[in-house]
Formats: C-alpha cells, sequence, structure tokens
C-alpha cells in the first residue's frame, strides 16, 4: 500500500531532482554535491558495517515491539534494503519496523533499480521497493510493505521536516553526502533536532568522522565515539543519548 500526503511547503509540491551521472556503469554520481551515493568498495557492506554495526540494531531490535530507525538522506534507499533484509532473517511475531528517511531530491524508481542492481542479496527488496516507488514522489511516501514492515520518505529538507514530525526515534543512519560537500546536513541545529527526537538510550551511527561533525554531535548532547570505517577509511563516529 503506497500513502502520499502532499503538505502545503512549495518544496513539497516540487521536489527538487539530483542530476546523476553513472560512474563505473551502475554507480550513481550527484553533480550537485559532486559526491557518490555510497562508497565505492560495497555500499552495502559499508552499510552493515557503519549503519547496523554502529547502531547495534540486530541486537537492540529482538526485544523491541516497536523500533524506528531515522535516516537522514534517502539516496538510492540501499540502507532502508539492507536494513530490512536483515529484519526478515528472523520471524518476527507481534513486532514492527519503521523506516523513516528524510531526501530533498528523491530519485525515480529506474534510477533505484539501476543503482541497487549491482547487489543480488538484496533482489528481493529492490524489486519491492521499485514496484511501490511512486513515479512522482512528494510529500509523505508511506509504503506498507508486510504488516511488520512500513517505509516513510519524507520529501523536503531535513532541517524544516524533522523539527515538526512525530515519532520518536530508537536508531539514527546520518547519511547525507560528504561534510564539507553538503553541511547543511550536519550542521548544529540539525544536530540538535535529532537529538530531539531521540529516545533516551536511542543511537546514531555515520560513515562521517569530520572534526566540526563530531563538535555538533557532541554539543547537541550525544556521548560520540570514534570506531573503525569502513574499508580505506579510517574513522568513524557512532554514539548514544545517554538515558535520563
Amino acid at each position: 500500500m503506497i500513502d502520499t500526503e502532499n503538505s502545503a511547503s512549495p518544496e513539497c509540491q516540487k521536489p527538487e531532482r539530483h542530476t546523476l551521472e553513472w560512474h563505473e556503469g551502475d554507480m550513481p554520481y550527484s553533480a550537485e554535491f559532486g559526491d557518490h551515493f555510497y562508497c565505492r568498495e560495497d555500499g552495502r557492506l559499508e552499510c552493515d558495517h557503519v549503519f547496523l554495526g554502529g547502531n547495534d540494531v540486530i541486537a537492540r531490535w529482538q526485544n523491541a515491539t516497536d523500533f524506528n530507525i531515522g535516516e537522514l538522506g534517502f539516496g538510492t534507499g540501499l540502507n532502508f534494503c539492507e536494513t530490512w533484509r536483515q529484519w526478515k532473517q528472523v520471524p518476527r511475531d507481534g513486532q514492527h519496523l519503521h523506516f523513516i528517511s528524510f531526501e530533498r531530491f528523491p530519485m525515480k524508481a529506474n534510477e533505484i533499480d539501476r543503482a541497487l542492481s549491482r547487489w543480488p542479496e538484496i533482489n528481493d527488496e529492490r524489486n519491492a521497493l521499485c514496484a511501490a516507488w511512486s513515479m512522482e514522489p512528494a510529500g509523505n511516501v508511506t509504503i506498507e510493505f508486510s504488516s511488520d514492515v512500513r517505509l516513510t520518505v519524507v520529501i523536503g529538507t531535513a532541517e524544516t521536516q524533522l523539527t515538526s514530525f512525530a515519532p520518536i526515534f530508537d536508531a539514527w543512519y546520518l547519511d547525507g553526502f560528504a561534510p564539507l560537500r553538503n553541511p547543511d546536513m550536519w550542521s548544529l541545529d540539525l544536530m540538535r533536532s535529532v537529538f530531539d527526537r531521540t529516545n533516551p538510550g536511542g543511537s546514531f551511527a555515520t560513515y562521517a568522522a569530520a572534526g566540526f561533525v563530531r563538535r555538533n554531535l557532541q554539543a547537541a548532547g550525544f556521548a560520540v565515539e570514534r570506531r573503525k570505517g569502513f574499508g580505506a577509511k579510517r574513522e568513524m563516529l557512532c554514539g548514544i543519548k545517554q538515558p535520563i
């Protein structure tokens, strides 16, 4: 089921589009930000290492009735598809996963399909996402993939959309383009909004390790930890919102 809710905001009515280039056949590259959508080594394995591993979601969602994951930057949908694939590895009884992503430049279904086609491991998830994806996504796009998995993609700038968003999140995937190329996605104001919408004991993880990103996350209130990055990347960041 697809439910698209359009707000009165002009950016939701007329979403912006990336000017895409394709490198190495199927790797999308944003001309606006001068950056690839995922690492050139293996974006799916990076997702597992950084986002699922950095947030320890597999262990944490085992005993959770409802688990909400927030993401800054839906992009190709790779992180959602890999997360959904791993969610399905264990039978679920009364548990629900809600994956909520904020995306300013929504891709088209054929672009998502092309970008994710290099990973046969997520063929089922890619096909389901592309089949359900709106031809012209705008507003809040919600897709019920099953009784236990829901995807919501909020179209527009995260800075304006997140502050008025209702759910409180258990884990965050901070996956905007490289901080030096897209600094607004890593601003102190936005990190404070992320912190405010995080449950006590909730977490974040990101491939980014730039000093100003770490300082902004700490200033927002997170306890921040450096960990080994994926592949050739030396470091990544993760952290928690300390329980009260």
